[in-house]
C-alpha cells in the first residue's frame, strides 16, 4: 500500500508538471469554423474538460436526485450566453487566467460538496457554475473565425458540452458509492490542476 501511495503522488507531480508546460498554449488559434469544429473545441483544452465534467460530478453530490440536471443546465445556458459576447465585442480582459480559476474554483466546490459545513446553499453553487461556464463560454466564442456561423458552431460545442456533463454525472454517481479518499484525489485533482494552468498563464 506503502508504495502504491508513492507511485500515486509521483504520477501526480509528472501529470502536473505536464499541465503547467501546456497551460499557456490551452486554446490555439482563432480559426474554428462550423459544427464539427465547435463539437471539438471542449475536448481541445484540459481546462474545458475538467470542468464540465467536474460540474457533473459535483451536480451527483450536492443537488438533489431530482434535480441533478440543474447544474449541468446552467452551465450549458451560461456557456452559450458567454460564447456569444465575443460576437458582439465582449471580451473579459485576462480571460485565459479567468478560465483556469474557475476550474480551481470548481475543485473546491467539489471538496465542499461532501462536507456538510462547508458545502455552499445549492442557489450560490450554481451561481458559481454559472460564472465559471461564462468564461468558458467567452474562450469558446472567441476561437470562432470571422465571418463563420455561430449557430453551426454553438451547436456543436453545446453538445460535446452535454456529454462531458453526462460523464461527468455518471462519475459522479460511481464517486459516491466509492471509499472517501477517491472522491477527495479526485477533487484535488481537478483543483490542483487549476492552479497549473493558472501558474502557466499568468
Amino acid at each position: 500500500m506503502h508504495d502504491i501511495k508513492i507511485l500515486l503522488r509521483r504520477s501526480g507531480v509528472a501529470t502536473l508538471a505536464l499541465l503547467a508546460a501546456g497551460a499557456a498554449h490551452a486554446h490555439p488559434g482563432h480559426d474554428a469554423q462550423g459544427l464539427v469544429d465547435g463539437f471539438l473545441h471542449p475536448f481541445s483544452g484540459f481546462d474545458h474538460l475538467l470542468a464540465m465534467a467536474a460540474v457533473g460530478v459535483w451536480s451527483a453530490a450536492a443537488l438533489p436526485a431530482g434535480r441533478r440536471l440543474a447544474g449541468p443546465a446552467v452551465f450549458l445556458a451560461m456557456l452559450l450566453l458567454g460564447a456569444a459576447l465575443p460576437q458582439v465585442g465582449l471580451m473579459l480582459p485576462g480571460l485565459e487566467a479567468a478560465v483556469a480559476v474557475s476550474v480551481v474554483a470548481l475543485g473546491a466546490l467539489m471538496v465542499a460538496a461532501r462536507h456538510p459545513a462547508a458545502r455552499l446553499p445549492v442557489p450560490a453553487g450554481l451561481a458559481l457554475v454559472g460564472m465559471a461556464a461564462t468564461m468558458h463560454g467567452m474562450a469558446h466564442g472567441a476561437e470562432l473565425a470571422p465571418g463563420q456561423s455561430f449557430a453551426g458552431y454553438a451547436a456543436g460545442f453545446m453538445a460535446a458540452s452535454a456529454l462531458l456533463h453526462g460523464a461527468g454525472l455518471t462519475a459522479g454517481g460511481w464517486l459516491q458509492r466509492s471509499r472517501g479518499w477517491a472522491w477527495r484525489a479526485t477533487a484535488a485533482f481537478v483543483g490542483v490542476s487549476g492552479l497549473a494552468m493558472l501558474a502557466g498563464r499568468l
